[in-house]
């Protein structure tokens, strides 16, 4: 993010069991969860709201939701 390269552990939930889609192909999936603070890739910007508060919070929650296929025949 903005030039910034780090590490995150992500929270990983699955593999789910096998399943076969109407195509035939056998599918599986996972998702993958972190929370990042923006601050710590160089984003800083932010402005003051006139109800008090800021414009955009610290904290960026990033999900991943994948597929794994294998295709038969």
């Amino acid at each position: 993010i903005h030039g910034v390269t780090k590490e995150v552990e992500l929270s990983v939930s699955g593999p789910t069991a096998e399943a076969k889609d109407p195509w035939g192909n056998i599918r599986k999936a996972a998702k993958a969860t972190v929370t990042i603070n923006r601050k710590d890739f160089g984003l800083t910007y932010n402005a003051a709201l006139e109800t008090g508060g800021v414009l955009v919070g610290e904290d960026v929650h990033i999900e991943l939701e994948v597929q794994f296929i294998k295709q038969v025949g």
